[in-house]
């Protein structure tokens, strides 16, 4: 009988960080896609912008102020739409990789070494985060520079801190998007339904208050409208969901310990179930 060898912590980081390298290594080679994940969420945002300019009028500024409790209309939206591009990627990355790998057939190759599915997961994961918040944060300067706002208004490091604890939980809910992914061997409807859901529930044009109630206690369980609202509040001083900074930063933590551990035992369980009953090599 082979005996199965359980890689160490150092090998299974190593074997992680491989596959950050590579896949940071192939975008390093499209500089052009690069390029447009900066230029999308400024078009993004600027199309409700201008809208709003151009119905308001001179009033824009007060009527925004009234509804969301700032007149900076432009990083409201910018903000919102490039922490969108953080998630949707997140989600896009983790995907379209599982996808890949069913697609391509080496998705039984991985199940066969002793590097766990989950530790691959986690180096895209880093990759993502990585491409994900370089484009965003230029995105933001430029679109702030475009429309000749302030970037730097507000708590920047406190802003930075949502969003880098809103991160693991983030990619524990794409893992669990994963997991749906190889349940029923699809990614392309399936991202294109879970952006307009995502972009709904955390409020990328508008602030979660002026969702119905129902909706609003489902969106609260959604952990990137914890990262948006309070990177809004840190810069914009919108207000946070609890009023103080550090009662929204203690449900980000709650949600970091819980999320990545439930969503790598529900990613483990559909994994054995496939491989049990349905078979690996049926994509």
């Amino acid at each position: 009988m082979t005996a199965i060898v359980k890689p160490t912590f150092r090998q299974s980081l190593s074997a992680a960080l491989a596959e950050t390298r590579l896949r940071l290594l192939n975008i390093s080679r499209y500089p052009g896609q690069m390029v447009m994940e900066i230029i999308i969420p400024i078009v993004f945002a600027a199309m409700p912008m201008l809208l709003g300019r151009a119905t308001a009028g001179a009033d824009a500024e007060a009527n925004f102020r009234a509804n969301t409790g700032t007149a900076n209309y432009v990083a409201f939206l910018l903000i919102g739409s490039n922490v969108f591009m953080i998630v949707s990627n997140a989600f896009w990355h983790i995907a379209y990789w599982l996808r890949f790998e069913q697609e391509t057939g080496t998705l039984e190759a991985v199940y066969l070494t002793p590097t766990r599915s989950t530790t691959l997961v986690a180096g895209v994961a880093l990759y993502s985060a990585i491409r994900g918040l370089t484009a965003s944060l230029l995105a933001y300067f430029v679109g702030c520079f475009v429309f000749q706002v302030n970037p730097l208004q507000g708590d920047v490091l406190l802003a930075l801190l949502f969003i880098l604890i809103g991160l693991l939980p983030l990619y524990g809910v794409a893992m669990l998007f994963g997991a749906l992914v190889l349940k029923v061997k699809e990614s392309n409807a399936l991202v294109g339904l879970m952006q307009w859901v995502v972009g709904f529930l955390m409020g990328i044009f508008f602030p979660v208050a002026v969702l119905p109630s129902l909706v609003k206690a489902i969106a609260l369980l959604f952990p990137p409208t914890w990262m948006v609202n309070g990177v809004r509040s840190a810069l914009l001083g919108v207000g946070f969901f609890f009023e103080r900074w550090y009662l929204d930063w203690a449900v980000l933590w709650a949600f970091m310990l819980f999320m990545p551990l439930f969503s790598i035992q529900v990613f483990h369980r559909v994994e054995r179930g496939i491989r049990r009953n349905e078979g690996v090599g049926e994509f």
